[in-house]
């Protein structure tokens, strides 16, 4: 039998895991992790041509970085977007529309190099740059793949009718959290750490980040209420069975 106390906990505990996924999940597939702003400069011939290359062209970070800069993009785990004139098919607006492109990254571009570039126009691979970039692709898909291992075992758990597996399940949670808190750590270490956005360009935190930072307490309050339980329940059992040999 277990304790009205601890079913209580693992309910309260699964439900707070639930929402953590479910936010974390669209902070990785949404692009407004950091947007940057600046008066918008008036879309004309070079711009077109700006556009079909951020889209198109080869992928460098100097390049597109410095397009965002100029139109207003935002920039995601997996995505990079501008704000570019949307198309009128029937007459050319005045002051047309405003909307967002975006282009994802593949996943070759997540493991390319980053550079740190010279005056001279020469460059240097920055090794720390290069590695907070994988690890904040790499730590969330770590950290929703540790949630769905406990919940795995908490199923397993269930069906085995133990409550030995919930400290395991604490403990996923718990690492899971970590890893979250390393993914928004890494990309905005990574942010300040690259040195060449103009002064008159101001960057501030989106939505996407605010779910991802949400996610991280969420997942240490399961983790929090799973080891707590299992650890209770145990030092119960423990006491109940020696009362019972007594």
């Amino acid at each position: 039998m277990v304790d009205n106390r601890y079913a209580t906990a693992l309910v309260i505990g699964s439900v707070l895991s639930l929402l953590a996924t479910v936010y974390l999940s669209v902070a990785v597939g949404t692009q407004h992790w950091y947007q940057y702003s600046r008066p918008l400069v008036k879309p004309n011939g070079s711009n077109a041509s700006e556009f079909k290359e951020f889209t198109d062209g080869e992928f460098d970070e100097k390049t597109y970085r410095d397009t965002m800069y100029r139109l207003n993009g935002t920039l995601g785990l997996w995505w990079r977007c501008i704000l570019v004139p949307s198309e009128s098919y029937w007459f050319k607006e005045p002051e047309p529309r405003m909307e967002t492109r975006c282009v994802s990254f593949t996943l070759p571009q997540q493991f390319s190099p980053k550079y740190k570039y010279q005056e001279n126009n020469n460059s240097e691979e920055d090794l720390l740059r290069t590695y907070l970039w994988r690890c904040q692709f790499l730590l969330p898909l770590v950290s929703l793949a540790l949630v769905f291992l406990a919940g795995l075992v908490g199923v397993c758990a269930c069906l085995c009718r133990s409550f030995t597996p919930t400290l395991g399940v604490g403990v996923l949670h718990l690492l899971a959290g970590l890893c979250t808190l390393g993914t928004v750590c890494c990309f905005l270490a990574g942010e300040e750490l690259y040195s060449l956005r103009p002064k008159e360009v101001e960057g501030s935190l989106g939505w996407s980040l605010y779910l991802a930072l949400i996610s991280f307490p969420l997942q240490m309050m399961a983790a929090a209420l799973f080891l707590w339980a299992a650890r209770s329940h145990r030092t119960n059992y423990t006491r109940m069975t020696a009362y019972r040999v007594a």
